[in-house]
């Protein structure tokens, strides 16, 4: 179980429902995850019409929790505005914030993100804030009420996997109390294991199954992950060494020898 805010989660995989195929692969695909949290972009949901209806009816039949997020937000203003939209269409006061600084990496502009989840915060949100892996900024969220934090691995997309190993690590060491949640730039199973191996909660992802051949057994593949990468943190990994060690002992063994 993870738990985020006040309510306790079954699964530590959190997924997307852009970029599929058809909506009735992003369907199969979310219910392969085991995923209990989809994230929906308020943009999209808000565009309106039999398209937009259609598409919330699709969630809405997975039976899962909503997390809206304010996808393509540039500014503090337009955020929190786009997160109170989202209360009201969701009827959710979970809201996963992006403040994005730069179009072309969709880099966090984290001194954003802090001023609007602070102001989120103050208005009775459960913010999950998408952040970089730097630690003052995480640390400066928790100071705002931020219970989740959700550091990137890499840019949105990439696929790079995790490039600040070391950067994670010291956020999960300083912060032992805080839900942590890798988010961006997971693009294999492997990907997502490393994180929860390293002791995070949860990772939350979309391209990666969204864009695989086959999204639906992608999509089982990270759940397996998820689940493998945490059972091997909660049973103890053993530490990386800068010698060998046998791994079958010589001592008491018979030995032979030539008789001429």
């Amino acid at each position: 179980m993870v738990k985020f805010y006040e309510t306790e989660f079954s699964s530590r995989l959190l997924i997307g429902s852009a970029l599929y195929p058809s909506p009735a692969i992003m369907q199969r695909a979310i219910r392969a995850s085991g995923a209990d949290i989809v994230t929906v972009s308020v943009r999209r949901e808000s565009a309106g019409g039999m398209a937009g209806e259609a598409f919330w009816s699709l969630i809405r039949e997975l039976d899962v929790t909503v997390l809206p997020n304010t996808a393509g937000c540039m500014s503090v203003r337009e955020a929190v505005t786009t997160a109170r939209l989202a209360r009201e269409l969701f009827d959710t006061p979970r809201i996963k914030l992006e403040v994005i600084a730069d179009s072309e990496t969709l880099q966090p502009d984290v001194v954003g993100l802090v001023e609007a989840a602070a102001i989120l915060i103050k208005d009775g949100f459960e913010v999950f804030p998408y952040c970089t892996e730097d630690l003052s900024v995480a640390q400066r969220l928790v100071d705002a009420g931020c219970r989740v934090v959700m550091p990137w691995a890499s840019a949105i997309g990439s696929a790079r996997g995790i490039v600040n190993r070391e950067g994670l690590k010291l956020l999960r060491a300083r912060l032992p109390e805080i839900t942590l949640v890798v988010d961006a730039g997971l693009g294999a199973p492997s990907h997502a294991a490393e994180a929860l191996e390293l002791g995070y909660d949860a990772v939350l992802l979309n391209t990666a199954v969204a864009k695989a051949a086959d999204p639906v057994v992608m999509a089982e593949a990270f759940r397996l992950a998820v689940d493998a990468g945490r059972a091997g943190f909660e049973a103890g990994l053993m530490g990386p060494r800068d010698f060998a060690s046998p791994s079958t002992p010589v001592i008491g063994t018979p030995f032979w020898h030539a008789v001429s």
